[in-house]
């Protein structure tokens, strides 16, 4: 991760503290270490786009745009 960012405690459980996540080098998204809820996946192709994926992930976790798995789906 090139820098730190400021994330706000999930929006789902609020227990959770918040984790930015690389999948394959390809792309990022952001992850509740305690419910698993996690915003879109952000895909990047370079180091620049990298940046500017992380930043896109960390601002939907913090306005509370997120996917969560509950039973049944």
């Amino acid at each position: 991760m090139s820098e730190l960012y400021n994330l706000e405690d999930c929006p789902i459980c609020r227990e959770g503290v918040g984790s930015v996540e690389h999948e394959g080098g390809w792309c990022v998204y952001v992850e509740c270490l305690h419910c698993g809820a996690h915003t879109a996946h952000f895909a990047y192709n370079s180091e620049e786009e990298r940046e500017s994926a992380e930043k896109g992930a960390v601002q939907m976790w913090n306005l509370g745009k997120v996917i969560r798995q509950d039973l049944g789906e």
